[in-house]
């Protein structure tokens, strides 16, 4: 995902709980802003996330591959197929 804090922006409608809208106000000029950034935030942390645990699966699979293309398929010498 590609974030451009000064690109398009388009309304959207959410519920939140009044309460926490209330103290957020009051803690923030720019509500929209703020949930902005805190949402772009959490986008790039789950992104991150996913990429490793792609990395990681990548780099079982290669490690598997080579395991196999040096020691043969486990369990080869028992199979009479």
């Amino acid at each position: 995902m590609t974030y451009a804090p000064r690109g398009p922006k388009r309304p959207v409608n959410m519920t939140l709980s009044e309460d926490l809208v209330r103290d957020a106000r009051m803690l923030t000029t720019n509500l929209s802003d703020t949930v902005e950034r805190l949402l772009a935030d959490y986008v790039a942390a789950e992104q991150s996330k996913l990429a490793g645990k792609e990395r990681r699966i990548d780099e079982t699979i290669r490690l598997l591959n080579e395991h196999e293309a040096a020691q043969g398929a486990w369990g080869e010498e028992y199979c009479n197929l």
